[in-house]
């Protein structure tokens, strides 16, 4: 591919006040990525306590009925 073409798509803005919606834009969505990711461990660390808890239960149950 032509570097020539990639050339028309790039713009760098001489007033550099034009970055701070993007910056503020890009904080956003940063912070809004960490506090989904923090959610989803937080869920899956609780579902696996559930599934062990379960499992335990279902082996007790095992366990006493071969007895």
């Amino acid at each position: 591919m032509n570097l020539w073409i990639l050339n028309e798509f790039l713009y760098f803005p001489d007033n550099k006040a034009e970055y701070i919606p993007a910056v503020l834009e890009m904080a956003i969505i940063l912070i809004l990525c960490i506090l989904v990711f923090n959610f989803f461990r937080k869920k899956a660390k609780r579902d696996l306590e559930k599934t062990r808890e379960i499992e335990e239960k279902i082996f007790k149950e095992k366990n006493s009925s071969h007895k």
